[in-house]
């Protein structure tokens, strides 16, 4: 009896110290799901989800951080019927966007290739032994033998995705004649196992952060801009960075149409304090709420709800940097009861201390002969989305300092 009490005793004293020399899990890519929508007349055809059938889908992702191994949130979280994965592969690449030899590897879930994901919900799957380097680009391979049903997707991708012909095509090249679209499907997230110290930043916005009209394929946009500034700063951190940027979203309401997403107040614990190891939160977001002509909220409703998001961060711990709201005048939504409402959310946000520090990013943009716009050279044409001059310059001017 005394012997099993101290064997006992001796595996539970040493379950800790095993599960310490694993490291830890930290967000290192995202892109939030929304709610999906079908094709009707009027709606622009990259606002339309997609439906697959005895398909694979294949995506390339750039991960901020790098780790011992990885693991994959897929969604479901949209989807009127469960989801089924028939198989699912993650494979390296390298700089020149082939294979790396010996990195191919099977994606499991409890064990299984296979796995069912019910209507409404996430699933996490098991651990792939698959060494990451900062700033990393993986291919995942997705088979979905069922038909999906309109599909839980981001809906600006940034980045290419293929669709194969019929079959799993998991373990196979396809073939040249598959033309690439730009969204996210069925995948919200990419965690890294780290033993390094590590900072996340999980950067919450609208399209402005999602990257629209930055070069596909390219990693333009500001966040990623940020994990290569840290990366370059603090080589030997893990440097997670979260885009949870969606095009069209708004603070107080959902986007005027379901591809822009859920309010940032509705969808804040899902994007923002689920993603694992997050310590700092930048909040780039209500140009849309105020580009509204009817019923747009006052200065102080936006502002009341920067706060509710504030408290819910700090109550999980993490640091919360405002980023003033920046020049749209020339945009199709802009008017001066806009301008003025804009111009009162960031002296707040610049002086109110609600938030534990502030990027400036309406100095950082602005044209200072007219600070109503931003810079000619940097925006992508509509004077709303900056370009990738533009977005760079964005990703320039956040301080690396205050990720120490």
């Amino acid at each position: 009896m005394m012997r099993a009490l101290i064997l006992a005793g001796l595996l539970l004293a040493a379950a800790p110290a095993s599960h310490a020399a694993d490291g830890k899990w930290i967000g290192a890519w995202g892109a939030s799901p929304v709610p999906p929508m079908a094709a009707a007349p009027g709606v622009e055809t990259r606002r339309i989800s997609p439906s697959f059938v005895n398909q694979t889908i294949i995506q390339t992702l750039r991960l901020s951080a790098g780790g011992q191994r990885l693991r994959i949130r897929f969604s479901n979280e949209y989807g009127a019927r469960p989801l089924e994965i028939g198989a699912a592969r993650v494979t390296l690449l390298n700089a020149e966007g082939g294979v790396v030899p010996g990195s191919e590897r099977v994606v499991t879930f409890s064990g299984s290739g296979a796995a069912t994901i019910p209507a409404g919900a996430p699933l996490l799957s098991d651990a792939v032994d698959l060494k990451t380097g900062s700033l990393a680009t993986v291919r995942v391979a997705l088979f979905v033998p069922e038909e999906t049903g309109l599909c839980t997707c981001h809906m600006t991708g940034g980045d290419f995705v293929q669709v194969s012909p019929p079959g799993d095509w998991t373990q196979r090249e396809l073939p040249p004649a598959t033309g690439p679209a730009q969204y996210r499907a069925f995948i919200s997230g990419v965690e890294v196992e780290t033993r390094s110290q590590a900072r996340v930043i999980v950067a919450l916005g609208d399209s402005i952060t999602d990257g629209y009209l930055a070069t596909p394929g390219a990693n333009r946009r500001w966040p990623d801009r940020l994990a290569e500034r840290l990366t370059e700063r603090y080589p030997n951190r893990a440097n997670g960075v979260v885009n949870a940027g969606i095009g069209g979203n708004r603070v107080l309401s959902d986007g005027l149409v379901a591809t822009m997403g859920q309010s940032a107040l509705t969808r804040f614990d899902r994007d923002v304090l689920s993603v694992p190891g997050a310590t700092h939160l930048v909040i780039l977001e209500g140009v849309n709420d105020l580009g509204i002509r009817t019923g747009r909220p006052s200065a102080e409703g936006l502002i009341h709800g920067y706060r509710q998001l504030i408290a819910r961060a700090h109550g999980n711990g993490l640091k919360v940097i405002g980023a003033t709201i920046l020049p749209y005048e020339g945009a199709a939504y802009f008017t001066p009861e806009g301008e003025a409402s804009r111009q009162t959310i960031n002296e707040w946000i610049r002086k109110s201390g609600a938030f534990d520090a502030v990027i400036d990013l309406d100095l950082a943009i602005r044209d200072p002969e007219k600070p109503t716009r931003m810079r000619a050279a940097w925006h992508a044409g509509d004077w709303l989305h900056p370009n990738d001059a533009g977005y760079r310059a964005i990703g320039d001017a956040v301080d690396l300092d205050l990720f120490r």
